[in-house]
């Protein structure tokens, strides 16, 4: 299925069905929304829509909702996109999310990510499609993470996606806590880590981390504006040109867990995960 804002595709889903975000300026617009069978028969609705302001810029308890995906070194059988790099690394992890935990949380309803496997350097990619737009161009990814065991991940890696007329903006962020100790930024172009002079080393074990990413699509590039760690703000004020040809289009936040060299299994809890677009 895919949706259409005033002629340009907007969101696309493999999905027989949607309930989702589209981003949209105020005003009027015509909205399409078409599906194709495998058969290759289309078929699709139109609809004239009124767009007021929205109350608020944001998408909040994003860790509660349903639909988030994963895959590790390649995108698993049976997937739409089967045999494409994922997560890459050197195997496939082994990894769960379990929703609606209560301990240790903030709120009630943190989620929990596992990670371990037979194989090192093994990486899970999780990921929550929020919708879709063009209309928003400034991103800020507020979320809570606690680690059990620091000393374990060979990075945690924080990501917000936005993609449509055939380019895809990436503003991916990892903290590389064993390799250049640093928060490292992606290039998209380049596809490869550069990274950023703010470091980052292993966070305190069991306790709650406040992570604040600021992004924007400015002028057709990538740009990294900020972090903030626990209250404390490092300008970072990268720029990169967006990925080219990509198919696809929609928004998305995710969150992937990398395995080190033997795999140590480790668990990561998520929480009051929130995505403001505007």
């Amino acid at each position: 299925m895919r949706v259409y804002v005033d002629g340009q595709a907007m969101y696309w889903t493999f999905d027989s069905s949607m309930n989702t975000n589209i981003w949209m300026a105020p005003g009027a617009h015509t909205l399409e929304i078409m599906a194709e069978d495998k058969k290759g028969f289309i078929a699709a609705t139109v609809l004239n829509v009124s767009v007021v302001p929205p109350q608020g810029p944001g998408i909040s308890a994003i860790q509660t909702l349903p639909g988030w995906q994963s895959c590790s070194a390649l995108f698993p059988p049976g997937s739409p996109r089967e045999s494409q790099v994922c997560a890459a690394g050197l195997g496939n992890a082994v990894s769960t999310m379990t929703q609606g935990q209560g301990n240790p949380s903030l709120d009630g309803k943190s989620a929990k990510f596992t990670m371990g496997g037979p194989t090192g350097y093994s990486n899970e990619l999780w990921f929550e499609p929020l919708g879709g737009g063009n209309n928003v161009t400034h991103f800020v990814y507020d979320l809570f993470f606690l680690v059990d065991n620091p000393d374990k991940p060979q990075a945690l890696e924080f990501d917000v996606n936005q993609t449509f007329g055939g380019l895809r903006w990436t503003w991916g962020t990892e903290c590389n806590f064993r390799g250049t100790g640093k928060w490292d930024i992606w290039d998209p172009l380049n596809e490869k880590w550069v990274p950023s002079q703010v470091d980052c080393k292993p966070f305190p074990a069991n306790t709650w981390i406040h992570l604040v990413w600021n992004f924007e699509r400015v002028n057709g590039q990538v740009h990294y504006i900020s972090i903030t760690v626990n209250g404390v703000t490092s300008n970072v004020d990268a720029f990169f040109q967006p990925q080219q040809n990509w198919t696809l289009e929609d928004i998305d936040v995710a969150f992937q867990m990398d395995g080190d060299f033997q795999q140590d299994p480790y668990d990561v809890w998520l929480d009051k995960v929130t995505l403001q677009a505007f």
